[in-house]
């Protein structure tokens, strides 16, 4: 076996993949790479590994998308669609009711996101409070952690290049830190 080199780094380390699967990323990549069938998509490639493989649900899917990102199929943050997506997370200094109320309430809304044309895109009772923005969707969960503390995670998806990722990141954290100074 050779070490090839890798477009972008997997997301899981080579041993911890090796503990789970029976195999590295070198070995996966080569595994993958002769089968004919690894043209057909992020799906089939995990079906193969789960069937032939015997790899378990979670670590196929893992596997596919390292191998996704190990040969350029993939970018870091890309999902199966080709869009991004990026992640933030913080715990803030505020009332998680509070939060979720003006998330929900139109004026509120807007006062959270100016220029941006904050649009509900979930139920009022749904876990998650999604709102469409003028890039892609945000998809915010709101834990209160008790002494008027509550963690707030956002996943921003549909975003249409790893510039994106970077742009929005900043954007949500600093959203995040005026969100607990308010």
């Amino acid at each position: 076996m050779r070490v090839t080199r890798h477009e972008a780094d997997p997301q899981l380390p080579d041993a911890s993949v090796r503990e789970n699967t029976g195999r590295g990323w070198d070995e996966w990549r080569e595994l993958i790479d002769a089968w004919p069938g690894h043209g057909d998509g992020h799906a089939a490639v995990a079906g193969w590994l789960q069937t032939e493989h015997g790899v378990p649900g979670w670590w196929a899917q893992a596997v596919t998308v390292g191998w996704e990102r190990i040969t350029g199929r993939r970018l870091p943050h890309q999902v199966a669609d080709g869009t991004f997506t990026v992640n933030v997370s913080a715990t803030i200094t505020a009332d998680a009711d509070a939060v979720r109320k003006r998330l929900l309430d139109d004026a509120g809304r807007r006062e959270l996101f100016p220029a941006l044309d904050p649009q509900l895109r979930s139920r009022p009772t749904s876990k998650y409070v999604r709102i469409g923005l003028r890039d892609g969707v945000a998809e915010i969960a709101i834990a209160p952690r008790g002494d008027g503390r509550c963690t707030v995670t956002v996943a921003h998806a549909k975003l249409g290049s790893p510039d994106d990722v970077t742009g929005w990141r900043s954007f949500w954290r600093d959203w995040l830190k005026a969100l607990s100074e308010t």
